[in-house]
């Protein structure tokens, strides 16, 4: 077999790993950003003083160290003692935070100390949603580490894409994916439509064309590179660029007409209709067996085609969640609740998702059937509630440590404004990984899967160790989000329309 050959066998026919697997691993972000704002609030502790020294290189250090590492880490060699991992994490989080609590209730007898009722009754102020911001951020930075991990035999074969029926975790990366874009879409945000619906359709298909671009320049750069190819992802010609063009119109298509307040319900329909539509006619079987990709264009790319159906299911339902999460709230009880909110809807997808995986077939991420968009739905749910009561935690550490100034995170309101806070704040924010991806998310996708390409003509990747695997990958992230981090730094935000 060729060098291709064997590349492409070695994604091919994979049945990806467990539910609970899954899930353990959306523990690992949140526990990593709560660590990350401790280190600051006890180096604040001892010196009275934000930014770190040498901000531009020691809070990426910091970032990089904290956030990116463990993802990178437990995709590879630490993947199978993940739970030991998480559960370190977390017994070193719940000591520092007590060592906080402690040592400043000790420091400042005057104060009445803040007891958890007192502290629900707070009020916060924010400039956007950060754990929504948080989400997208993570969703991002673990898809560009996926899509060059999953050629070194150090990932998990259980990790990456199923062929046909499964859950991996790149199955799950897909799926969040478009949810997290629709949760800052135009609709989510609450924005009417100006003008006709057919101005408003027709400016959302301009917008899309850098993914119609972006799509095509993968579609060129792998014919003429001979790259090695897995069509039963997406078809001959197809790619996910391609698939989320195609997303972004028809939401904002069928939006333009139905009530976006019941963008949920409908979800739920189109979903519904398109599992009937594969069980009652003869669509599955053509999509999963039928292998004669030389007859038309459709036959070459039917996965990615009829696909589309199930992500626009995924990207209405975010919709509503992004116009749920963005309804002014001020109380921090308020966002507890939001929270348990959320949460219960991913208890109630689940118990839906093993009800139809039981009654009619599994998760297929391939025909992005009716249970591959409720685990992908359940699992942002799940996923995002968890940074939300991580941001919750550090909100507390805050207040009770009475450092201000963490970044990506709610501030505790206050009563008069200080113009001098602000602009500390926002200092803060221009040495932070999160923010810099957040603010140019397509540039860093883009970045991403060019330094895939690169590295994968310059590294074998099959035969390296594991020890080399991962400095690969650690020097394919910390390229990516060291550029990213100089754009923000520099207050470039680099829009392709």
């Amino acid at each position: 077999m060729s060098q291709r050959e064997l590349k492409e066998a070695f994604v091919s026919n994979l049945n990806g790993t467990s539910l609970q697997e899954v899930s353990l691993g959306s523990f690992l972000a949140p526990l990593c950003l709560i660590n990350r704002g401790l280190i600051l609030i006890l180096y604040h502790q001892a010196r009275r003083t934000l930014p770190l020294p040498l901000p531009l290189f020691s809070h990426l250090l910091l970032d990089f160290s904290v956030l990116i590492l463990p993802l990178v880490l437990s995709c590879t060699i630490l993947s199978d003692v993940l739970h030991l991992v998480i559960g370190g994490i977390l017994f070193v989080s719940v000591c520092v935070l007590c060592y906080i609590y402690c040592t400043k209730s000790h420091a400042s007898n005057r104060q009445p100390k803040t007891t958890v009722s007192t502290f629900l009754q707070r009020h916060v102020q924010f400039n956007q949603v950060p754990f929504v911001t948080i989400f997208r951020v993570f969703v991002n930075a673990k898809t560009a580490i996926s899509i060059l991990a999953v050629d070194f035999s150090v990932f998990p074969r259980r990790y990456a894409k199923t062929e046909t029926y499964g859950t991996g975790v790149m199955d799950f990366g897909v799926g969040a994916y478009v949810f997290a874009n629709a949760l800052v879409c135009p609709e989510a945000r609450g924005k009417t439509i100006s003008g006709s619906k057919i101005n408003h359709v027709t400016k959302q298909l301009i917008s899309v064309w850098p993914l119609v671009a972006l799509g095509m320049g993968r579609l060129v750069s792998l014919k003429m590179s001979s790259y090695q190819e897995h069509v039963t992802e997406y078809g001959v010609h197809w790619n996910f660029f391609f698939t989320l063009a195609i997303v972004r119109v028809l939401a904002s298509m069928i939006l333009a007409v139905l009530p976006v307040s019941q963008s949920f319900l409908f979800s739920l329909l189109i979903s519904g209709l398109y599992q009937l539509i594969l069980e009652t006619s003869g669509l599955k079987a053509f999509i999963i067996h039928n292998n004669d990709r030389e007859k038309d264009f459709l036959y070459a790319n039917k996965e990615g085609i009829f696909s589309v159906v199930g992500y626009v299911a995924i990207y209405m339902a975010g919709v509503q969640v992004g116009r749920y999460v963005m309804q002014p709230r001020s109380q921090v009880k308020e966002w507890l609740k939001a929270l348990l909110n959320l949460s219960f809807g991913s208890v109630l997808l689940y118990t839906a998702l093993y009800t139809c995986q039981s009654l009619l077939e599994p998760v297929s991420r391939r025909i992005a059937n009716l249970p591959f968009y409720l685990w992908s739905v359940a699992q942002s749910l799940f996923f995002m509630s968890c940074l939300g009561f991580a941001d919750l935690v550090l909100l507390f550490s805050k207040s009770i440590s009475g450092c201000h100034f963490l970044p990506s995170s709610w501030n505790l309101h206050k009563k008069q404004s200080d113009s001098a806070s602000d602009k500390h704040s926002g200092e803060i924010e221009r040495f932070c990984i999160v923010q810099a991806i957040s603010r140019n998310q397509l540039l860093f996708f883009l970045i991403a899967n060019i330094m895939t390409g690169l590295t994968n003509s310059l590294v074998d990747t099959l035969t390296c160790s594991s020890s080399f695997s991962v400095c690969v990958l650690l020097m394919y992230m910390f390229t990516n989000c060291f550029v990213i981090y100089v754009l923000h730094h520099r207050g470039i935000t680099v829009k392709f329309w």
